[in-house]
């Protein structure tokens, strides 16, 4: 354990050494602050619960988030109880404010992989890609101002794929159980 410790804040050292560039920064925080709280997923979610074309992709999508949240922020990040990298990393210097909760996992990620996993899945190409890239750069974005080890990120991207393929699953039984009460109706 002590050696993932070490390399988990190891990584983050090299990232602020090699990869931080003052153009980038700003970039960056602008992708970071699309994860708060999951804003920009959950307009999004709404929006799509708002057309009939795409009011399922909309609500899986919100079934895949809550269900994150609720492993993310409600269960782990309370149980593990892991203090921020910036806290205990020496020299590793946070950019952006402090966070108030806890380090493991990563809510952002846990988040933006949920809802990026379902779009990807469920959306035309055109933009369940491009919202996928987005969800992996909120999730490079957490490392790279230093509020998240790796393994928290990476905790968080597990979690929130768990979370999609839950979603998707619950969502095609209760499509499978609605057309079999539609054909038992029709007979």
């Amino acid at each position: 354990m002590e050696q993932l410790l070490a390399l988990d804040g190891n990584i983050l050292l090299f990232i602020q050494e090699h990869l931080r560039f003052d153009f980038l920064t700003p970039i960056m925080m602008f992708i970071t602050k699309l994860g708060n709280a999951g804003w920009f997923w959950l307009v999004l979610l709404a929006v799509l619960c708002c057309t009939p074309k795409y009011r399922k992709v909309g609500m899986t999508g919100i079934t895949a988030v809550l269900i994150g949240f609720l492993i993310t922020n409600v269960a782990l990040k309370n149980v593990v109880a892991r203090i921020r990298p910036y806290e205990v990393v020496e020299g590793l210097v946070l950019i952006g404010r402090k966070a108030t909760d806890w380090s493991f996992p990563s809510g952002h990620s846990t988040c933006s992989m949920a809802a990026g996993i379902v779009v990807l899945k469920k959306m035309p190409k055109q933009a369940g890609i491009p919202l996928f890239i987005l969800a992996i750069f909120i999730c490079i974005s957490r490392l790279y101002i230093g509020i998240h080890y790796p393994s928290d990120v990476l905790g968080g991207i597990l979690i929130g794929t768990f979370s999609a393929f839950s979603a998707l699953y619950i969502m095609k039984r209760k499509e499978n159980r609605e057309l079999v009460e539609f054909k038992s109706r029709k007979e």
